[in-house]
């Protein structure tokens, strides 16, 4: 249930902020500030004046927008409880029977939706209201997708371009005009379907509290996007935020770096020192620090089920490849090859996984990894790549498809290399369930849970050279 904020309006805003920052949204002390300023002088009444202040006063990236407008239509809703009319014509058409007429109902909607008529809100009020309740274990609750489920918007799109095009007074809905009515109407119906499921989450939170539904009905920020399940369009947004994930890291190494500059003492010139002061050593000497940029060698499964983490992982080190003095990969399925040289400095990172997977010499069986002949691959071919500089990369979920993990082979790898980890992007309580090898590999290697962008971004900073 909704309840008050116990100090009015002050206390609402700081829920709304502690629920920002429980999505990780970084906001401090002075931006709270800023917006309960920015509240004082704009007209609390009109919702997206205060959405667009509020934003500005408290978000640092952009990328963090999608979260902050979810959190912000469950703390600021558009109403409270069922949303009434003053139009008394305005209803759900229906049957003579009672049932609602779902053909006069989706004439309805594509007719609004065409004329963009501002009375769409209060059908999709109308809509959730009759159309998406359901009984559940802790009662009435509220369903987008049982409220979509018979009006089917997406089949909605030739009737909306058809009204289009004839209010434009054309009739090809080839030519110009007929693409820009194409986009004009999925547009609309992306933005009905989007009222729809804002609607359904403001009544379950009336129902089941804010904190719930927002754990579930809210948009994840994409450093927090399961690898595994994420969509395309995630994905997609994932790979943008690459570059800001690849500054903070560097940021963060060069905090490293100064703090490592003091370097251990050197006994030796700090006693030969202290002979004017009589032997007592007044003032230490340091050693200077002498760091050297490790080599990194990555090995990176690139078969389906963990295309999309190995491909972002290698997006992120590819915009670290300064921190390196040397940096080579390997990809394999069910046998290995060497792909270095696709990864130039300009490459388009999606083209080249593409052509790699195309033209490298990764599938030498049925193309179902297989980790085992794909580390035997590596050490009869390119075992000399691995040396006592090179810091060990590789990426999987370490599953082998229940054939031999060639424990040996990879033992022989880490063995040499200076330091040597593996990324695996599935839940550390599945390793060793069905056909996964993590935990016998993990008693070889040090292995570490990478489900998303956020958990990757500190085992990297953590593993980065000082």
């Amino acid at each position: 249930m909704t309840a008050a904020a116990p100090h009015g309006l002050p206390g609402h805003l700081v829920g709304f902020v502690e629920a920002l920052r429980k999505r990780g949204i970084p906001v401090g002390p002075s931006e709270t500030v800023d917006a309960g300023q920015v509240m004082s002088v704009l007209d609390l009444l009109d919702r997206e004046i205060l959405r667009e202040g509020l934003a500005c006063a408290l978000l640092r990236r952009p990328a963090h927008r999608d979260t902050f407008d979810g959190l912000f239509d469950l703390w600021f809703p558009v109403a409270i409880g069922y949303r009434t009319t003053d139009d008394d014509d305005l209803a759900i058409p229906r049957t003579e029977s009672g049932t609602v007429d779902m053909f006069a109902l989706r004439k309805m909607i594509a007719e609004m939706l065409t004329e963009d008529s501002p009375k769409i809100d209060q059908i999709v009020g109308m809509i959730v209201d009759q159309l998406g309740t359901y009984e559940s274990l802790n009662g009435p609750s509220f369903s987008a997708y049982q409220a979509l489920r018979d009006i089917a918007p997406d089949s909605l799109l030739k009737k909306i371009l058809d009204g289009l095009l004839a209010a434009a007074g054309e009739t090809d809905d080839e030519g110009f005009a007929g693409v820009v009515a194409r986009n004009t109407a999925q547009q609309r119906i992306a933005g009905f379907r989007s009222a729809v499921e804002s609607e359904t989450r403001r009544r379950s939170a009336e129902k089941q509290g804010r904190d719930r539904v927002a754990n579930y009905g809210v948009a994840r920020q994409a450093e927090e996007v399961d690898f595994l399940r994420a969509s395309d369009a995630e994905l997609t947004k994932l790979r943008r935020s690459v570059a800001t994930l690849a500054h903070l890291l560097a940021t963060r190494l060069a905090a490293r770096r100064r703090k490592a500059r003091a370097g251990e003492i050197d006994l030796r010139k700090t006693l030969r020192k202290s002979m004017s002061t009589g032997g007592v050593p007044i003032d230490l000497v340091q050693r200077k620090p002498r760091p050297g940029r490790p080599e990194l060698v990555i090995m990176c499964d690139v078969s389906g089920s963990v295309a999309g983490f190995s491909h972002f992982t290698l997006l992120l080190v590819h915009a670290l490849r300064e921190q390196f003095s040397r940096v080579r990969i390997f990809a394999f399925i069910d046998s290995a090859d060497e792909v270095t040289d696709y990864f130039g400095p300009d490459a388009d990172l999606g083209k080249v996984m593409v052509r790699m997977v195309g033209e490298a010499k990764l599938i030498t069986y049925d193309g179902h990894s297989d980790y085992g002949n794909a580390f035997g691959v590596f050490i009869d071919q390119f075992r000399d790549s691995i040396t006592d500089r090179t810091s060990l990369l590789i990426l999987g979920d370490a599953r082998t498809n229940y054939r031999d993990p060639n424990l040996t082979a990879l033992g022989s790898m880490v063995d040499v290399a200076k330091h040597a980890h593996w990324l695996n992007p599935e839940p550390r309580n599945q390793w060793g369930s069905g056909d996964s090898a993590a935990d016998k590999y993990g008693e070889v290697i040090e292995m570490h849970e990478c489900r998303s962008a956020k958990q990757l971004t500190s085992v990297v900073a953590g593993l980065l050279p000082i």
